[in-house]
């Protein structure tokens, strides 16, 4: 009854079976080989995963961890038969399919392996060149695209597809598919140009219109700032090029520009004074570079004195720290002279000749 089994099989005679049996130990034997080759590849990456340095098999044993089961099992299947050289009628379909198999595994060990590379390059050089990584994230997208449209390709011409008139198809039709997603296209390209140009990075500060913060992500579709009221802003990256935007992130140094009014009975010789003393108290300051300070103009209620000086970081903090202590010793050296600082007044010309000074809120 066996036998009878046996050879009701297409192309399998009873004679053939103990070459299937030794066939079928083979692809056993290969079979745990590969499952034995991925568990020792995912525990590698484990332990290299687990230490900061980048050790160079991580990347390897990463893509090799990811080999699909259905991919062994063909591949023990095959070796099997190929090694007792048994042959049934369906030997040109096996063909076919561990091909397309090992096109899928091998898109599969190249995504894993460019997504490691990356992610790897990208926490080395954020903290030198925040350019570099920001065009990351986008590089990865283009590059995983193209690896995924070259392996359904080679798929679909291994099934007897004409891939040349496929594609000249999709030439057509990659018309009207534009014309509906001209918006996102539209922000995909903008983010190659973000990561080409680099008008901004990773960490710099913008400002666009009304909306300000740190560059937090650079995506395919949109960039994110952190605000300096702790919220989120999302913005698309078509409408981020298409705006004059502000990058304090490229500033190195920060000019800063102030006016001092004193009164109008302030003596000659101690205007005179006020010029110089202003310029010895900024440049007593470090990180500062003095670059004028002059008698402007007259006021209305005040004869003004315009400063300005450069601050050799572009740490706003830092400005306003200077600027605190600059304010200070203004303050002090003015009490010194004996100058006065103006404020809004107005005088009164009463009818029997005497003058009244008013100030607000008399």
């Amino acid at each position: 009854m066996f036998d009878s089994l046996l050879t009701s099989i297409p192309g399998v005679a009873s004679a053939d079976w103990p070459r299937l049996a030794t066939a079928t130990g083979v692809a056993a034997m290969v079979f745990l080989a590969l499952w034995a080759a991925r568990q020792l590849a995912a525990r590698k990456y484990a332990q290299f995963a687990r230490t900061e340095a980048t050790e160079k098999l991580e990347i390897v044993s990463a893509a090799a961890s990811r080999t699909t089961l259905v991919f062994m099992l063909l591949v023990a299947v095959f070796a099997g038969l190929s090694a007792v050289g048994f042959k049934i009628g369906v030997d040109g379909i096996l063909h076919s399919v561990l091909a397309i198999a090992l096109f899928w595994q091998a898109g599969l060990w190249a995504s894993t392996a460019l997504v490691e590379w990356l992610d790897h390059r990208r926490k080395a050089t954020i903290s030198e060149d925040k350019a570099a990584a920001s065009s990351i994230g986008i590089i990865r997208f283009v590059a995983r695209t193209a690896i995924w449209a070259m392996v359904l390709l080679l798929t679909l011409d291994n099934v007897g597809i004409d891939i040349t008139a496929l594609v000249a198809g999709l030439g057509i039709g990659g018309i009207a598919v534009a014309l509906a997603l001209q918006n996102v296209l539209g922000d995909l390209l903008a983010s190659l140009s973000i990561a080409l140009d680099q008008p901004f990075v990773l960490g710099d500060f913008l400002v666009v219109g009304d909306h300000m913060g740190a560059v937090e992500y650079i995506g395919i579709k949109s960039t994110r700032l952190r605000s300096l009221t702790g919220e989120q802003i999302v913005m698309s990256n078509a409408d981020l090029l298409s705006s004059r935007l502000r990058n304090f992130g490229r500033m190195y140094e920060r000019r800063v520009t102030f006016t001092i009014g004193v009164t109008y009975d302030t003596p000659r010789e101690n205007l005179r004074k006020i010029a110089p003393a202003l310029r010895a108290i900024i440049e007593a300051q470090d990180d500062v570079r003095f670059d004028r300070a002059h008698f402007a103009k007259y006021g209305a209620y005040s004869l003004d004195f315009e400063v300005v000086y450069y601050v050799l970081s572009p740490d706003f903090g830092r400005h306003m720290d200077l600027q605190q202590a600059i304010n200070f010793r203004i303050h002090e050296e003015f009490e010194a002279m004996g100058v006065e600082f103006a404020y809004p007044t107005q005088t009164l010309l009463l009818s029997g000749g005497a003058a009244r000074a008013m100030h607000p809120g008399d």
